[in-house]
């Protein structure tokens, strides 16, 4: 499995869920954590919440349909496991996320930022787990 690196794209994706995290906590004062948004879409706590969260999910998912009317075609994407095995992942960041409090955007992008301690340590962990888990299996399970 080759990976390519595509830096353009990486930094304009990267400035958008920047611009996105600030506008978010500049306009409604809240973080830009992904699945905390989902979370509270698919099971609202507050009705004042879930419009704003509704809105950010869809402009998220619209991406690939924005692709496709400016391009002729959807963007390019290798999922190279099973659909099992994705479920089988989906589930388990499910559970680290819980476990953690939080996914890679909240603490990774908006926790860094405010360089909470908690954020550093579930960012510098969430690395070392990626890290880990690549080596292992393209090199010990033969995968890539």
């Amino acid at each position: 499995m080759m990976t390519e690196f595509t830096p353009w794209a990486s930094l304009f994706g990267g400035f958008l869920i920047g611009l996105a995290a600030v506008l978010l906590m500049l306009l409604h004062g809240r973080v830009f954590g992904a699945t905390g948004i989902l979370s509270g879409v698919l099971f609202p706590s507050n009705s004042g919440d879930w419009l704003w969260r509704a809105v950010l999910v869809l402009g998220m998912v619209s991406g690939p349909v924005l692709y496709l009317l400016l391009t002729g075609s959807f963007p390019a994407v290798e999922v190279p496991v099973s659909l099992p095995m994705l479920l089988v992942g989906g589930f388990v960041v499910g559970i680290g996320v819980t476990l953690g409090s939080g996914c890679t955007s909240g603490h990774g992008v908006c926790g860094m930022a405010r360089l909470s301690l908690r954020s550093i340590v579930a960012t510098c962990t969430f690395m070392l787990t990626t890290f880990v888990t690549v080596f292992v299996i393209r090199h010990f399970l033969g995968a890539g």
